[in-house]
């Protein structure tokens, strides 16, 4: 399987942490691809039209595009083990799957304003209000997290952290968070994380 991958991509790090926990690491040929906004990908583009990463090329040609679909995909190679089948423990996974997709849009599209020539005041400022609330309610939800079996949920939720921390140091964000701090502290133990760091080059 050919994944098209950056060491800088959280989404892509949530991908590559599935992957680890998973053992399927093996199977990924890891193609280093760019996926700038402003400037599509003429090799990503032949398996993804909309040029965005990671792509996922399975051995039949088949693609799989988003992280969504290429984390469940590899977790069903590997029996079902990071997204429960049933019950409250299920909608809890996706639950944080999808509010750490949504942490790390915000982010994302935060970062880019912030790097234009001229950025919208307003717009960064609704940014950081929605991630600085988005903190508030993780912090409130610490111990569930820590509670919870290890799933996507908290995979996801790690990896937006993480981009907080490679992205928005500035943001000081175990100060006001503390609770989600040492839940983040322990989770960073896995040798899953810490072989996904995100690196500059």
């Amino acid at each position: 399987m050919v994944l098209h991958w950056s060491p800088k991509s959280p989404y892509v790090r949530k991908v590559m942490v599935c992957a680890h926990e998973l053992g399927v690491v093996p199977r990924l040929e890891l193609v280093r691809s760019v996926a700038a906004m402003l400037k599509p990908n003429p090799t990503i583009m032949a398996a993804n039209p909309l040029s965005k990463i990671p792509t996922l090329v399975r051995p039949d040609g088949t693609v799989l595009f988003d992280s969504v679909v290429i984390c469940e995909y590899l977790d069903s190679l590997a029996g079902g083990k990071l997204f429960p089948q049933q019950g409250e423990d299920r909608w809890q996974a996706l639950r944080w799957h999808a509010f750490g997709d949504g942490l790390l849009d915000a982010l994302i599209l935060w970062r880019n304003e912030r790097e234009r020539a001229q950025p919208l005041q307003g717009l960064l400022d609704a940014f950081e209000l929605k991630v600085r609330a988005s903190l508030a309610l993780l912090d409130s939800e610490a111990d569930a997290l820590r509670a919870a079996p290890f799933s996507i949920g908290p995979i996801t939720v790690g990896c937006a952290l993480g981009y907080i921390d490679y992205r928005f140091d500035a943001l000081g964000w175990r100060a006001i968070t503390p609770r989600l701090a040492a839940w983040h502290a322990e989770l960073m133990q896995r040798p899953s994380f810490q072989a996904t760091e995100p690196i500059d080059g």
